[in-house]
């Protein structure tokens, strides 16, 4: 089984304190947050971003594994994953959705891209976990 990890530390109370995220791989460390930059819209690292681009990046690898499977060498697939949060919901801010806009550039029939894009967004790993109501686009060309 591949393990991978992140880690956060935070530092003091909710709105006033601050924190750190670090991969274990070092592609961040000691990435700074705050209650600012995932509620109020301030400029910064958030979890949310860093879930939409695991998604987008699992979800574009995944596609590519698709159509290689059909014999289908994509050009490129660029792909945005938007994660809703809910910062109103009972209980405490939830994710309620995540939506994926990808743009597929690829040798092949336009059904069959739309048709496999289907199969990634519901097969890709991450996909899987987010466990939240999971909307797509696709543009081709």
């Amino acid at each position: 089984m591949i393990e991978k990890f992140a880690s956060a530390v935070w530092k003091g109370s909710l709105k006033e304190g601050g924190g750190t995220l670090t991969a274990q791989s070092g592609a961040f460390t000691g990435l700074p947050y705050t209650h600012a930059t995932r509620f109020g819209g301030k400029p910064g690292a958030n979890p949310e971003e860093l879930i939409g681009a695991a998604h987008a990046g699992c979800y574009s690898m995944f596609l590519a594994a698709l159509m290689g499977g059909e014999g289908i060498t994509p050009e490129a697939i660029e792909t945005t994953s938007t994660i809703s949060l809910d910062p109103t919901t009972e209980g405490g801010p939830t994710v309620k959705k995540a939506h994926l806009v990808t743009k597929v550039k690829a040798d092949a029939p336009e059904a069959k891209i739309r048709d496999l894009a289907e199969k990634a967004k519901a097969g890709c790993p991450i996909s899987k976990l987010l466990r939240a109501e999971i909307t797509m686009e696709v543009t081709v060309g």
